[in-house]
């Protein structure tokens, strides 16, 4: 088997792509100022996100969120937040905290979120709502630690299991320690601070929009920095300027009305998996490349400053191959960071007859498939969805909205039932903008080291409400988890490295985004 290769042999390399900001005297002090505070504050740390993560935080149980969001003001409170929940017509609060600082010009929004992908337990080594330490990763074969035998220095590749460790209430437990490292130093930070904590990101926010528009006096802000999401997978944090949108469309395609023998009916009677299967592999090339005419010409073009972050990227490819065990990836050699700034299609799902012990030799009378789309700026929901069905018209097909009749069914050939979700667009903040540099520079120097800047994380989030809404503030994602963190997955986790970083990434934004 070949060695694996390592992200990291890519970081001599890069310190001449990226340069190191040098220390200044207030760079240098801030910064040993937070990992003194760190350090003699490891297990309270530790034991805040353990506490947290023990309240399970599926958004569709509401009281469960109600008892997270609750936990949260008292979190906030003891941080000199005024606290009010902010509700929509459903769904849980979204937790708003206020702290000023007196002398303030300029005010910055962080936002994460308290609630998690819903869990199925037995797929779990251990409780998804008790925060396990291991020595490493469960696929390396790591031990469990007691959390009651933990002393300091904890292990920085140790690791925290527990659902949304890493997605995403470390965020809020590092902002929230930044904060402490600030105040035990009395050190103000230089902007007002508000915290925008949603309890249902995870299902895409569905109340956001209600809730913006009824506060946007609440919400003015020069900045709004969202704290959600992997760093980067060399382990180098990342500042991302723009996410991708999402939409999805659910086909459904019909056959006879009953399940007919294959042998008496076969290549007579339409078979409606192999009618979806093939009109599904006309929507893209076996690299991945969207083939719905007018799609592409969609997309907008990369600006110099992104073309050039994309180039000077560290190269991950051959380390993430090994990884997954791929012998190829779609587009090859063009790397990950210049595909995620394409639109993407992808099968979601797709469900016809039975398979294993129970098939059995019939024509099916329906298929169903979930096709998903990821969009770039200016490839809209909506756009997406005028030109596919363009696209699976000009295929020979007949759309309807609604499930078809008998009579539609006999005055047409194939019919496809479309049903749209039509999710949101993508959004993306200008590289060259004054206050994009800053906070590169500013994370740049809180680290000591390199930072990858990246146009457009690979995730979405539904980031153009807040723009769109509260007048197009300038949008930042810092995000902090560890890349390999089993995101959405059983046995969710996060590298205490990457919390211990986060805190001092997020202590020096307050401190020095008002400077």
């Amino acid at each position: 088997m070949k060695s694996r290769p390592t992200i990291l042999c890519s970081l001599l390399s890069l310190l001449c792509t990226f340069p190191v900001v040098a220390d200044d005297f207030d760079g240098t002090a801030l910064r040993e100022k937070i990992q003194a505070y760190r350090v003699s504050h490891e297990l309270k740390i530790v034991d805040d996100l353990a506490g947290l993560v023990a309240l399970p935080n599926i958004a569709s149980n509401l009281e469960d969120m109600d008892v997270n969001a609750k936990h949260l003001t008292q979190m906030l409170e003891a941080r000199k937040f005024k606290v009010q929940f902010l509700r929509g017509s459903g769904g849980p609060p979204v937790v708003y905290g206020e702290r000023l600082t007196d002398g303030a010009t300029h005010t910055v929004v962080f936002y994460a979120h308290y609630d998690g992908q819903p869990v199925v337990p037995e797929l779990w080594q251990s409780d998804p709502f008790e925060v396990v330490m291991r020595t490493g990763k469960l696929e390396a074969g790591a031990q469990d630690v007691a959390m009651s035998s933990l002393k300091p220095p904890i292990d920085p590749e140790w690791r925290l299991y527990g659902r949304s460790t890493s997605d995403d209430k470390v965020s809020i437990v590092a902002l929230l320690s930044a904060l402490d490292a600030l105040d035990s130093a009395s050190l103000a930070p230089t902007v007002n601070i508000k915290l925008l904590l949603d309890g249902e990101e995870e299902r895409s926010s569905p109340h956001m929009g209600e809730i913006l528009k009824a506060n946007k006096n609440l919400l003015k802000a020069d900045l709004w920095i969202f704290c959600d999401g992997p760093m980067h997978q060399t382990r180098l944090p990342q500042v991302v300027y723009g996410v991708r949108g999402v939409t999805s469309v659910h086909i459904t395609a019909y056959g006879p009305a009953v399940g007919l023998h294959s042998g008496h009916y076969g290549n007579w009677a339409p078979d409606p998996g192999m009618m979806l299967a093939h009109l599904i592999t006309t929507m893209r090339d076996r690299n991945g490349n969207a083939t719905v005419a007018g799609l592409g010409e969609l997309v907008r073009p990369l600006g110099k400053t992104a073309a050039a972050a994309i180039e000077n990227a560290p190269p991950v490819e051959e380390a993430l191959k090994y990884d997954l065990e791929l012998g190829w990836t779609e587009g090859e050699p063009t790397p990950l960071a210049e595909r995620i700034t394409r639109p993407a299609i992808n099968l979601l799902g797709f469900s016809v007859g039975q398979v294993g012990a129970k098939a059995k030799n019939a024509i099916s009378p329906q298929a169903k498939a979930v096709v998903g789309f990821r969009l770039v700026p200016d490839v809209t929901p909506e756009a997406v969805k005028a030109t596919v069905e363009t696209h699976i018209v000009k295929q020979g097909f007949h759309i309807v909205h609604e499930a078809p009749d008998a009579n539609t069914l006999l005055s047409n050939g194939r019919i496809v039932l479309l049903e749209w979700k039509l999710g949101y667009p993508a959004l993306a903040t200008d590289m060259d903008l004054p206050i994009s540099k800053s906070i590169a520079r500013i994370v740049e120097e809180a680290v000591e080291g390199p930072v990858v800047l990246t146009p457009s994380l690979g995730g979405s989030l539904p980031l153009y409400l807040f723009s769109e809404i509260l007048g197009a503030p300038p949008i930042v994602v810092v995000p902090i988890a560890n890349h390999d963190n089993n995101q959405h997955a059983p046995n969710e986790n996060l590298r205490i490295a990457n919390l211990w970083q986060a805190i001092e990434i997020y202590a020096a934004l307050m401190a020095r985004l008002g400077e």
